[in-house]
């Protein structure tokens, strides 16, 4: 897939879906949907970088899907092409027939367009996907309008993934994302704590921009791409006060499993919460705890047909 943040080496002419796209859940890909195996077209999906809110606001937005992870999806559903739209003050100004004019229809030669029902635009917010379809036509492009999609009767959307995810509800994250929830980063060296009570784990570096769920113990299948198969895991996010830490870390101890994981780029998969994270007496009281979280990860990832 073709990624790019500049609108001159965009390939065209283009197929657009309209959007942020943070999680590349349900919803979205019924958006993305419409735009793709289009005739003499490149399917694409535009999205803003930064988000607006970030822009505006300042603050760091954590996100479900940083930009390798959204790749990463986008490409797995058929996507040709993602453009990093860059939002600066000359992009936020322009009007909603100024965006349509200069931006799809001058720089991207869009032949069609897919947008989410409440898609908003140009400067203020102030086009709504009426006014897209409505401009967009005058230019002779036909726009796909997606209506919201509900899930057991809640509005499928990123924040409600989040929700869900903070709760350890993983059931409804997957529910939600129309697929298991994942964090991608690299191994690297921890305080190697886990070996002095014979659990050795692997620390996982992740996008400083990546939405981690709430702190606790989790089953997850692990990713490795030099070896063939998942591998059944215990992951802990949090502080570790049984040892005092002070700062989140993100470990995983793989079950059954040993060799030299640094500087590889490991995927894991949550598949079940286990616990919350918890203060321990002792080590011993914690070494007894991890067997009786393997042993529960175990019985639960024994029913994947993966593992």
């Amino acid at each position: 897939m073709w990624v790019t943040s500049s609108l001159i080496k965009a390939l065209k002419p283009t197929a657009v879906a309209l959007g942020n796209f943070d999680g590349v859940h349900c919803g979205h890909q019924q958006v993305i949907q419409p735009v793709l195996k289009q005739e003499e077209t490149v399917s694409t999906v535009v999205t803003f970088n930064p988000h607006p809110q970030e822009f505006f606001t300042g603050k760091r937005r954590s996100l479900l899907t940083p930009q390798s992870e959204k790749v990463q999806e986008l490409e797995r559903l058929g996507v040709e092409q993602l453009i990093l739209l860059p939002f600066d003050l000359e992009l936020a100004c322009l009007s909603p027939q100024e965006f349509v004019e200069k931006i799809l229809v001058q720089q991207l030669k869009s032949h069609s367009i897919s947008v989410g029902q409440d898609f908003c635009f140009g400067k203020g917010r102030t086009g709504t996907v009426t006014d897209l379809r409505a401009i967009a036509s005058n230019y002779g492009i036909p726009t796909t309008i997606v209506p919201l999609h509900n899930c057991e009767g809640e509005r499928i959307s990123s924040s409600a993934i989040r929700q869900a995810l903070e709760q350890g509800n993983l059931n409804r994250a997957k529910l939600l994302l129309g697929r298991a929830y994942s964090l991608v980063g690299t191994v690297v060296t921890g305080k190697q704590l886990g070996r002095t009570i014979g659990f050795p784990t692997a620390n996982i570096d992740l996008p400083i921009e990546k939405f981690l769920p709430c702190n606790g113990v989790y089953a997850v299948k692990a990713y490795i791409a030099e070896i063939k198969s998942p591998m059944a895991g215990v992951m802990n996010i949090g502080n570790r006060p049984t040892v005092n830490g002070t700062n989140q870390s993100v470990e995983v101890y793989l079950i059954d499993w040993s060799g030299d994981l640094y500087g590889k780029v490991m995927t894991v998969e949550l598949e079940q919460f286990l616990r919350p994270e918890q203060k321990f007496e002792s080590l011993d009281a914690l070494k007894n705890q991890i067997k009786i979280d393997c042993d529960r990860a175990k019985a639960t990832l024994e029913t994947s047909p993966l593992l």
